[in-house]
C-alpha cells in the first residue's frame, strides 16, 4: 500500500456496480451539483450579464464593467431575489446535465480500460470526461437554455420560460446552442473532472496528503482552476448562442456557429474578448467545483461507497 493510500475494501467501502449501482452515481452526481449550484447561483448570474455586456463592441460603454461593481448593480437594481435569478432553472440543470456528466464519467472509464483511478492512464479519464459531457450536454441542452435566459433576465420561472420559448422559436429555440453546449460540457467534464482525479491520486501516492477533506479541497482547487482556463472562451461562446432570439424564418440570428461567434467576437473585441467574464467564471467554477466534490465524497462516505 502506498504512503498516503487507504485501503477502501478493509475500511467496508464498496465499489458501486450494475444499473443499480450506476443509478446511485447519477443520483449523487445530481445532488452534489445542486448543492453547488444553488451556492453559486449570484456569481453564474453576474457572470451572465458580463459575457453579453457589449457583444461585438470594443467601444460601447459597458454597464457591467467588473465583477464586483456588476454584482452591487444587480442587486442594487433587482434585489436580492435577482442574485438567484434562475436558480430553480440551474437547479433543473444540474438535476439533468450534472447527473449525466458527473456520474457516467466512472462507468464510462471502465468501458474505456481503466480501472482503479491509480491504474487508469491520463488519457483515459480525459476521453471517459468528454464523452459523459457531451452526452449530458446534448440531452439537458433545454435546462441550459432557459437557465441563460431567466438570468439575462427575461422569464419569470422555468416552466414560464420553457413554454415561452417552445411556443415562439418551437424545438429549434429549446436545442439553440447544442453544439456549444456539447463542446463546453466535453471540455468542463474533459478538464474538471479527470484534473480532480488525477491530482487526488498524485497527492495520494506521493504520501504528502490522505485520502479526507484537506486533499478533497486542494484537488478540487486544482480542478476548478484548470476547468475555468480551458473553458473561459467556449463558455461564453455558449451563452452568446444561446441568448439570441429567433424569428420565424430564421432572422435575427447573430452568430450562425461556434466558429462564427469565436471569429467576430475575436475581430470586434480581440483576444480579451473570449475571456470577457472569466474572474465570475473562474469565482463559480472554483467554488462549484469544491462544494460538488465535497458533497458529492461525502455522500458517498455515509453511503460507505469507494471514494472517487
Amino acid at each position: 500500500m502506498e504512503a498516503g493510500r487507504q485501503d477502501p475494501e478493509k475500511e467496508g467501502w464498496r465499489a458501486l456496480k450494475g444499473w443499480g449501482g450506476h443509478a446511485t452515481l447519477f443520483a449523487l452526481a445530481g445532488a452534489s451539483n445542486m448543492c453547488a449550484a444553488a451556492i453559486t447561483n449570484p456569481v453564474n448570474v453576474v457572470k451572465v450579464r458580463m459575457q453579453l455586456d457589449g457583444a461585438l463592441s470594443s467601444t460601447q460603454e459597458r454597464n457591467y464593467p467588473g465583477f464586483l461593481k456588476s454584482m452591487f448593480r444587480v442587486g442594487k437594481e433587482e434585489g436580492i431575489k435577482g442574485l438567484w435569478r434562475g436558480t430553480g432553472a440551474a437547479l433543473l440543470r444540474e438535476a439533468s446535465y450534472s447527473s449525466i456528466r458527473m456520474g457516467a464519467y466512472e462507468p464510462l472509464k471502465t468501458w474505456f480500460g481503466g480501472d482503479d483511478s491509480t491504474r487508469s492512464s491520463l488519457w483515459i479519464k480525459i476521453a471517459a470526461g468528454a464523452t459523459a459531457g457531451t452526452i449530458g450536454g446534448a440531452i439537458a441542452n433545454p435546462t441550459d437554455v432557459i437557465m441563460i435566459r431567466m438570468q439575462a433576465p427575461f422569464y419569470k420561472g422555468p416552466f414560464q420560460a420553457f413554454g415561452s420559448i417552445a411556443r415562439t422559436e418551437g424545438l429549434h429555440g429549446l436545442f439553440r446552442g447544442v453544439g456549444p453546449t456539447m463542446q463546453r460540457a466535453a471540455i468542463l467534464n474533459a478538464a474538471q473532472i479527470p484534473s480532480y482525479d488525477h491530482t487526488k491520486y498524485a497527492l495520494l501516492d506521493s504520501g504528502w496528503m490522505q485520502e479526507g477533506m484537506a486533499c478533497h479541497f486542494v484537488s478540487s482547487m486544482t480542478a476548478g482552476l484548470v476547468t475555468a482556463i480551458v473553458m473561459s472562451p467556449i463558455d461564453l461562446i455558449k451563452t452568446r448562442i444561446m441568448q439570441q432570439g429567433v424569428q420565424t424564418g430564421g432572422a435575427g440570428v447573430l452568430y450562425s456557429s461556434t466558429l462564427d461567434c469565436f471569429w467576430k467576437t475575436l475581430r470586434s473585441e480581440g483576444p480579451r474578448g473570449l475571456y470577457k467574464g472569466f474572474i465570475p467564471v473562474w469565482m463559480r467554477i472554483g467554488p462549484h467545483t469544491v462544494i460538488t466534490f465535497f458533497f458529492y465524497e461525502q455522500f458517498r462516505r455515509a453511503l460507505r461507497i469507494k471514494p472517487v
